[in-house]
């Protein structure tokens, strides 16, 4: 799904850091020359402290997938003062340690993809992007990956430099929400993840941060659009025809047991295209983005939608009790949908794009990796953008 999308995105190669047990990061060699400064930067004196407020509105929760542990959030950074502020890195620190050494940190080069103004500003150098104005917010979208041998800290802080000042502040959780264990959405084999979890600058779901109620809030952080492939391909035919594409009518799942909170359906599916090509049929705003829609109320105040699917093939209504692998409708192209896929979405609130997305597990799956390699299985672990992943006896093979 890619409605009301105001941030762009930030690339997961180069804003992705990861973190090694009792060691510096990989990835950094830039770490131990900023450690080795932190007497003279501390020490330097400053005519008053930095203006600059730190927040991180939804504290994310750590969630595995493969060989690491990752934490994905965003650090909100606004300028109270009266001139612009230049930063030249952002460190991450467990907050329980008794040293101050940092377990990640973002040089120059990776904060010019990680950071970006608010209000959809256009920005011609990447350089620009360090550059927070007088009265004015930029958010960090911060991710990092341990590795599973790694101590995961339960609180991290934050360390902002300029080059005249440091700032240490927003101190966080990392394990906010429940980890549910759900089962898989679709089934069969060769499903791809596409714009899954990740901070890849073309990723519209992690970078999908709207108003809503008067809060900023990102439902889409942890998002997948499934999309069933053969040959590296979605479809076989004509473009135009949504029954060229494999992914459409293939049956959706419940996840888990739960409450059928929204069963929409009668929205037509549009004609596939992308970009200029792309027509929807009707309008789309607030009450049609989803196009035809079930939200299903997993508990603990957890809730997982279903957008796009194919009108007439909604199965439940709302109010109605359903079972974990029951069936629940067919994929389609409603809404605002290029091309068939499901997009599911697991967040805090049974209202459109008002809730925080959280991460979840499914029980079992084979996967490979977007790096390619075999099919691999897969248990209690979110799969990461681009994967191809086999659910039940289908093994992809």
């Amino acid at each position: 799904m890619r409605p009301l999308i105001l941030l762009t995105v930030a690339s997961l190669c180069s804003s992705l850091t990861f973190a090694q047990p009792n060691s510096q990061l990989t990835g950094n060699s830039q770490v131990q020359r900023t450690r080795s400064d932190d007497k003279q930067s501390v020490a330097k004196p400053v005519p008053w402290p930095l203006q600059l407020e730190m927040r991180v509105p939804f504290e994310p929760t750590a969630f595995p997938s493969g060989p690491y542990v990752y934490v994905m959030y965003e650090l909100h950074l606004t300028n109270f003062g009266m001139a612009p502020i230049a930063l030249s890195s952002i460190e991450v620190l467990d907050a329980d340690a008794e040293t101050a050494q940092p377990i990640a940190a973002f040089e120059v080069e990776q904060l010019e993809t990680m950071l970006q103004p608010l209000g959809g500003k256009a920005i011609s150098e990447p350089k620009d992007r360090l550059l927070i104005a007088d009265g004015q917010r930029s958010i960090a979208f911060m991710s990092i990956a341990f590795a599973r041998s790694s101590h995961i800290p339960d609180k991290l802080f934050h360390r902002v430099r300029t080059a005249e000042s440091v700032l240490e502040g927003a101190v966080i959780a990392t394990h906010h929400t429940e980890l549910q264990v759900l089962g898989p959405p679709v089934e069969g084999g060769n499903w791809f993840a596409d714009d899954g979890p990740s901070n890849d600058p073309d990723n519209h779901h992690r970078r999908g941060v709207v108003i809503v109620d008067g809060h900023a809030v990102d439902s889409r952080r942890y998002a997948i659009d499934w999309k069933q492939i053969k040959d590296d391909a979605a479809s076989s035919g004509d473009p135009r025809d949504v029954r060229s594409y494999y992914s459409y009518g293939k049956v959706v799942l419940a996840v888990g047991d739960g409450r059928v909170v929204t069963a929409r359906d009668g929205l037509p599916d549009n004609i596939p295209g992308h970009g200029d090509s792309f027509h929807p049929a009707v309008p789309i705003t607030l009450e049609t983005v989803a196009g035809n829609t079930m939200i299903l109320d997993l508990g603990g105040g957890q809730f997982a939608y279903y957008m796009h699917l194919q009108p007439g093939s909604v199965l439940v209504k709302t109010g109605d009790r359903v079972r974990r692998g029951q069936p629940l409708a067919r994929i389609g192209a409603s809404g605002d949908a290029r091309e068939p896929h499901l997009h599911f979405e697991v967040t805090t609130s049974s209202k459109l794009l008002a809730g925080e997305g959280v991460p979840y597990l499914i029980e079992r799956y084979r996967c490979k990796s977007a790096d390619g390699g075999p099919m691999e299985p897969r248990t209690h672990e979110l799969p990461m953008k681009n994967s191809v992943v086999a659910f039940g006896e289908d093994h992809g093979k």
